[in-house]
């Protein structure tokens, strides 16, 4: 071996170990759908390949869409957004009282059953299905950064990871799924079978202006 590629492999090697894991984008195509979670009250999304824009003027809804296969194991996630108008502060476990600028719900399952369910269900039956267990990243609250919270409409299946309190900016975003998933439940996360994001403002009676941009799991 050439004596200068001897001594570049270990300057390689821990450039290529140094690298982030492969990160496969989610787009904001038609296979997002929309949950009503009232006939009178529902947010309005743009789905926009790359970006998902929302507006919520006192209305409540989530948009939802399911994780190929090859993606069930992924243990992180980034994304960016941003918002340009607010809910005030609220308690998010309050039940009837918990409105937030978005949400990013990561819905896990054992594996054996979502083979067997391959894919089919839809967002109701996997929010209450008793197995499945939902990591909810928010963007609301006055919490500290990180803090984890009980789901008032979820229970011991769910719980809200606090990442920016109530208010105005633009972030960018990377959480460790199974960190987290490990923090919020114990032992390791099932297969990651559904995505959703939902805003809430109907507690409130007040408006949200959104953007979520960038989504990628890996």
């Amino acid at each position: 071996m050439p004596q200068r590629l001897a001594f570049a492999l270990p300057a390689l090697l821990a450039t290529a170990l140094a690298l982030p894991a492969f990160a496969a984008p989610v787009s904001f195509d038609n296979t997002w759908k929309t949950q009503r979670f009232s006939l009178f009250s529902s947010n309005k999304y743009g789905f926009g390949g790359n970006s998902l824009s929302i507006a919520s003027d006192g209305s409540v809804s989530l948009a939802y869409r399911q994780v190929e296969e090859p993606l069930w194991g992924a243990t992180s996630a980034r994304w960016g957004w941003e918002v340009s108008q607010s809910v005030p502060a609220t308690d998010l476990t309050q039940k009837g009282g918990d409105d937030r600028n978005a949400s990013l719900y990561f819905v896990f399952l054992p594996e054996a059953e979502a083979q067997a369910l391959g894919g089919k269900a839809d967002v109701r039956k996997l929010l209450t299905t008793q197995s499945a267990r939902v990591l909810v990243y928010v963007w609301g609250d006055d919490k500290a950064r990180g803090s984890v919270l009980p789901s008032p409409y979820l229970g011991p299946r769910g719980k809200t990871i606090v990442l920016r309190d109530a208010g105005t900016g633009k972030f960018s975003e990377s959480v460790n799924l199974a960190a987290d998933y490990k923090r919020a439940f114990g032992g390791a996360a099932g297969a990651l079978v559904g995505l959703a994001v939902s805003a809430d403002s109907d507690d409130t009676d007040t408006a949200i202006r959104a953007r979520i941009t960038g989504l990628s799991l890996n």
